[in-house]
């Protein structure tokens, strides 16, 4: 593990030859989910109820609107800028993956589309093979059948899932520690339970201009 970076609640591009990462933490909306989007759909109605669901459209939304306003008024010089996203393997298909998830809906992705039309180079973020563990055990975790486990049963499910966000965290670090050039910046899009921060190298500053992330440790209901 690296040293503690720096952090700041603020948007500071410097430029130079500083490593920067603005750091954004998301709620991942229906069609970003995927196959996973309608058993989180049911899940959160059926221990929350319909309203439950119907803010949380209403609050992604709203988060996504705020992200498009503060990507369009960075002053970023595209061509060093990279953008890191949360599912997006390393498969050398990155491009074609965002421009059909941009297709069925996605703003996450039309914003990656944009910035990757204006120059920003597009990185494949994550593991391949840890993504599909996590889709096999997010599955397991969503199947109505599991309720009829005991405490120790889902507190197993639980440990896994933790253990492996860990996992993915690490990687995503690394990722961006051996790729963000100096004189960069970096965009990430990450979910609200992820927090890389503790794994990024010592030299990279970061910026939370929409808050630090929960952090799988806390709460939040819109998270897999």
């Amino acid at each position: 593990m690296s040293d503690p970076v720096e952090r700041t609640e603020t948007l500071q591009i410097v430029p130079g030859s500083t490593r920067t990462l603005i750091y954004c933490p998301v709620i991942h909306s229906l069609v970003d989910l995927g196959a996973l989007g309608t058993p989180v759909q049911s899940a959160t109605r059926t221990a929350f109820g319909a309203e439950a669901w119907r803010r949380r459209v209403h609050t992604v939304e709203q988060m996504w609107t705020e992200i498009e306003q503060l990507i369009e008024g960075m002053d970023l010089d595209p061509t060093r800028t990279r953008v890191y996203q949360d599912g997006l393997p390393i498969c050398g298909h990155e491009l074609e993956i965002v421009k059909e998830m941009t297709y069925k809906g996605s703003r996450n992705h039309r914003i990656l589309l944009r910035l990757h039309s204006q120059g920003a180079t597009l990185m494949g973020t994550e593991s391949g093979p840890l993504l599909l563990q996590e889709y096999n055990l997010a599955k397991r975790l969503l199947d109505p059948g599991q309720q009829g486990l005991d405490s120790d049963g889902r507190d197993a499910l639980q440990m896994q899932a933790r253990t492996l966000l860990k996992s993915r965290d690490l990687f995503i670090a690394g990722r961006i520690n051996e790729t963000l050039q100096a004189g960069e910046v970096g965009i990430l899009f990450l979910g609200m339970l992820h927090d890389v921060t503790p794994w990024l190298a010592s030299d990279i500053r970061v910026a939370y201009p929409l808050g630090t992330p929960v952090g799988s440790d806390g709460v939040a209901e819109s998270e897999t």
